[in-house]
């Protein structure tokens, strides 16, 4: 384990991990593409369900992505309202929307697992190979899963100790 990661708090770590889970799909659904194109254009052969492969990935890495952002604060918001507020006025407004958010993002993760169950009791399969697709879908649920957690802890943090959101949502991984 090297230096920087011996000082981070277990979330931090939790967050890191999840960070090089995502990156790590994000990679093979490039190389995928990648290579798919090249032999298609160059040879006239795909790799077989290449497309269905690199679009369930794609899936899984947005939902593990959902987490760190959802953690971090890192999505797209509108800020003109916002930066006129008094401060004690954002905090309110960012604890709501973490609030509104979480309860979202619940009822989405719970939905999801019962297509997580219904694609594996239907037994769909992808064309070419015939692999089950719930196994995708759900890797793609405990990414959804992990966001839940990390934005209830953003939420608890949001809610206790209003002075500590600001200062994780920065740091990088290294």
């Amino acid at each position: 384990m090297n230096d920087g990661a011996q000082g981070r708090s277990p979330v931090e770590r939790f967050i890191g991990l999840i960070e090089m889970t995502a990156a790590g799909f994000l990679a093979v659904v490039t190389a995928l593409t990648f290579v798919s194109v090249i032999l298609r254009y160059f040879f006239a052969w795909a790799i077989p369900d290449s497309y269905d492969l690199t679009r369930l990935l794609l899936g899984i890495l947005i939902f593990w992505g959902i987490a760190v952002a959802s953690y971090r604060g890192d999505h797209i918001t509108v800020d003109l309202l916002w930066s006129a507020m008094p401060r004690r006025l954002q905090h309110i407004t960012d604890t709501f929307a973490s609030i509104v958010t979480l309860i979202a993002l619940i009822a989405f993760t719970w939905m999801f697992w019962t297509k997580v169950t219904g694609t594996r009791a239907d037994n769909v399969e992808t064309f070419d190979l015939r692999e089950p697709v719930w196994i995708y879908y759900l890797i793609a649920w405990v990414g959804l899963a992990a966001a839940v957690v990390l934005l209830t802890l953003r939420t608890l943090r949001l809610m206790l100790w209003p002075d500590t959101v600001g200062a994780a949502e920065t740091h990088a991984i290294e």
